[in-house]
């Protein structure tokens, strides 16, 4: 029975190989590669639920990708990298897009809270600076995609204020009462006092949360309007003289009126800020949101973003889109070089956040 079986086989295999002469079959596409057509290939869903800081993503940019792909974007804002990672670790929404801070995706990508990203759906990765490339929270750019670079520096009105204020002390002395605007945020203004008393301000200990609280006690005393939204509003409108604001809300106001509203690099130091889109493991839209992250990516569209917005911009082919007046706003282009990002502090992040909520409470 073997050798009938074998003999048929012998039989067989020529006749095939005479059937298929001459025919050159076409390799199939392979599953799900961008633009093969297969059946296979990842399709975006319909909508995408971003969830950004306030006052940072253009409405222009917005409505442009939705056009484009026929995704709708629904835009969520946020006032603090905490209050951003409270709500996403609640899972209330299934947010497809964030954007968080250097230490925020840090503490993200320890809890393995992000997708990493297929960088075979973003070729624009290479617009990138390499200033905001190897950094300490996502060396490799696996979770994240650059979208904005900042720092926390000083606006005056020096029609209003005649003293020199060069640093945070300058800022936070009685005399100022009541004419002070500063970030609604309780990292920031910790460090503020902890770099003015000469600590590092990554490392938030009990001990040096204790050395700080006497001196942060009477700073926030001082504060007439806290607010991480839109600071500028308050100098704008003359309801405060002195801001301790982002830097994008202070290249507005010195675009405003460069005469009037002083920028100060705090000369007891200060830190950079890297602003990122990311996946959240638990998105439902990952494909949507690699397309959105593609699309900012493309210089002429991180452009709007600068003209709107005019931090400091990580994409060095938008860059060369932009008029020398816009690149030479000091608060748009502060010199970061040197300048060291804030670490996931854990735990740590609560007791900052109680410590600057029961001093507020007992003004």
């Amino acid at each position: 029975m073997k050798r009938i079986t074998a003999l048929l086989i012998l039989m067989v295999v020529p006749l095939m190989a005479l059937l298929g002469c001459g025919k050159k079959e076409s390799p199939s596409p392979e599953a799900g590669a961008p633009g093969s057509g297969s059946a296979a290939e990842p399709k975006p869903g319909n909508e995408l639920n971003l969830f950004g800081w306030s006052e940072y993503i253009p409405q222009e940019v917005l409505d442009g990708f939705t056009k484009e792909t026929g995704i709708k974007v629904n835009y969520e804002a946020f006032a603090s990298n905490e209050e951003m990672m409270s709500k996403l670790l609640a899972g209330g929404t299934r947010y497809d897009l964030i954007q968080p801070s250097e230490y925020a995706v840090e503490a993200l990508i320890k809890q393995n809270k992000l997708q990493p990203l297929d960088h075979a759906r973003l070729p624009n990765l290479k617009n990138i600076a390499p200033a905001f490339r190897n950094q300490p929270h996502d060396p490799e750019l696996k979770y994240t995609v650059p979208y904005m670079g900042t720092t926390v520096g000083i606006v005056v009105n020096t029609e209003k204020v005649k003293e020199p204020i060069k640093g945070f002390k300058d800022v936070f002395q009685p005399k100022y009462k009541g004419r002070i605007v500063a970030l609604n945020d309780a990292r920031e203004i910790v460090a503020w006092v902890m770099v003015t008393m000469g600590l590092d301000p990554n490392k938030v200990t009990p001990e040096n949360l204790e050395k700080i609280k006497p001196t942060l006690a009477e700073w926030i005393k001082l504060v007439k309007v806290f607010d991480s939204d839109s600071p500028k509003t308050a100098l704008l409108n003359g309801d405060v003289d002195i801001g301790v604001v982002w830097s994008g809300e202070a290249a507005l106001l010195y675009q405003e009126d460069k005469d009037k509203f002083q920028f100060v690099l705090p000369v007891e130091g200060t830190h950079k800020a890297i602003d990122s889109l990311a996946i959240p493991t638990s998105a439902g839209n990952k494909i949507g949101a690699e397309m959105f992250m593609s699309y900012i990516l493309r210089p002429e569209v991180s452009k709007l973003i600068s003209d709107k917005f005019p931090y400091t911009n990580p994409n060095a082919e938008a860059r060369k889109l932009l008029t020398p007046e816009q690149l030479a706003n000091p608060a748009s282009y502060p010199p970061l070089a040197g300048m060291e990002t804030f670490h996931d502090i854990g735990k740590a992040a609560a007791d900052v956040d109680k410590l600057v909520t029961d001093l507020k409470a007992a003004q």
